[in-house]
């Protein structure tokens, strides 16, 4: 049987990666897939750049849709990245009835229904596993391998530029502002790094997973974004003192009352496995009602680890390239017809529990006057920390801070609470508040 063709749109890291990955292992990937895959056209505005990186026997263009145009290219692969020209080419790519492969999390994240739906009308498929967690088959598992279970939530280290930050933080002391400068030396973050630091990234593709384990649309417009930007290495100093670890999570959660949908770092127990994830690797915990909770630990970006979930997309669609498009698993592991209206839960009505700072003046029933506060909001206290009283203030006042670790409220009942404790006198500085995830 021929080979399979396969265009590739943008040849940069992940690109290279792709294009060297399946050319090394043809053989073992032809003996999977069933057929060769060839990649035999790449679009790249660098031609003479990517000339160099795939020699001879491959056409070089500049111009996308010339892929596109190409009747003998059955797959293009997606790797300009972006929501602009990258949505336009994808839809053009399915109107000409070819498969798409994608790394385009942010795409999918906003304009996948659209996407899906065009996809689905055509009979082709569009396979994103390299979107979410690079190198780990975390998408896969939640759409075939726990289709058994009722996916009770999913909880992922999804960004490794910030676990590294934060890893670091944690290791040397050091503020965010620092750590920050030094990863970006390093090459870990970029010189924009505003997507990572700021939760955007792992909002992107917590909301491709969600959508995965509980059948909804994606929404990522509904998805609550909090990066990593405030923290100081003072919270994550008594975070540790406390028995837990600080990390950027991506959260959903089925409930009673709809979907939770959210982007924020939380205090996780050092006993979980979790939160021993250091530096750039990623990890994703899924919790099914059959299986129990399970774990997938990995590199999340990298030339060659995304295109290890590049090349099984293409390996998948060529095993199923002539199937009955009815009889394909479907793009949110759901058959169309048959997704939820389950509503994504505003972040007010979310419940979690709770480590709040707190910087006060070192006086006599302050600490009385915060814990009658909660008490008043039926909030119960899990912990309190009170430090020695380290610093004073230019009115020649002691200064401390009490640090307070909450049961499960309801977010909305504690914005109230803070802002009432954020009004007393004798608390000296913004509050600080950190959610807190068991993850049992």
């Amino acid at each position: 049987m021929k080979p399979i063709k396969v265009g590739l749109l943008g040849i940069g890291t992940v690109g290279s990666g792709t294009f060297n990955v399946l050319k090394r292992n043809q053989e073992e990937i032809q003996r999977r897939a069933g057929r060769g895959i060839e990649i035999a056209m790449v679009a790249d505005l660098d031609v003479g750049r990517a000339k160099e990186v795939v020699g001879e026997g491959v056409q070089v263009v500049a111009d996308a849709r010339a892929v596109i145009a190409n009747p003998e290219i059955d797959i293009v692969i997606e790797l300009i990245g972006g929501y602009g020209i990258a949505k336009a080419l994808v839809l053009e790519a399915i109107a000409a009835g070819k498969h798409v492969v994608t790394a385009n999390k942010a795409l999918l994240a906003v304009h996948g229904t659209e996407i899906f739906a065009a996809a689905q009308a055509k009979g082709v498929m569009v396979a994103f596993e390299a979107a979410v967690a690079g190198g780990i088959p975390i998408i896969k598992a939640l759409r075939e391998g726990l289709t058994a279970n009722s996916i009770q939530w999913v909880a992922g280290i999804i960004n490794g530029t910030t676990n590294f930050i934060l890893s670091e933080m944690r290791d040397k002391g050091l503020d965010f502002g620092v750590v920050l400068k030094e990863a970006q030396r390093l090459g870990y973050a970029e010189a924009d790094p505003t997507f990572d630091i700021e939760g955007v990234d792992a909002a992107h593709k917590v909301t491709l997973m969600s959508a995965i384990a509980f059948g909804i649309p994606v929404q990522f417009d509904k998805a609550y974004v909090e990066g990593i930007t405030k923290l100081g290495a003072a919270d994550i100093k008594y975070a540790e003192q406390l028995g837990y670890r600080i990390k950027l999570l991506g959260i959903t959660k089925r409930t009673a009352q709809g979907i939770e949908l959210r982007v924020h770092p939380s205090l996780v127990p050092t006993q979980r496995l979790i939160a021993n994830v250091e530096g750039a690797m990623n990890a994703v915990m899924v919790q099914g009602d059959a299986v129990g909770t399970t774990l997938y630990y990995g590199k999340g970006a990298g030339a060659e680890p995304t295109a290890s979930a590049v090349i099984a997309d293409l390996v998948d669609i060529t095993r199923l390239h002539t199937a009955d498009p009815l009889n394909r698993v479907p793009h949110l592991a759901f058959q169309p017809g048959a997704m939820s209206n389950l509503s994504v839960l505003p972040m007010s009505e979310v419940v979690t529990s709770y480590y709040l700072r707190l910087r006060v003046a070192d006086q006599a029933g302050v600490l009385a006057k915060l814990t009658g506060l909660l008490a008043q909001a039926d909030i119960s206290i899990d912990a309190v920390l009170q430090r020695e009283a380290d610093q004073v203030s230019l009115a020649g006042e002691n200064q401390t801070d009490v640090i307070i670790l909450t049961h499960d409220t309801r977010e909305g009942t504690l914005n109230d609470v803070l802002a009432q404790m954020q009004a007393l006198p004798t608390v000296m500085a913004p509050i600080v508040r950190i959610r807190k995830e068991e993850l049992n």
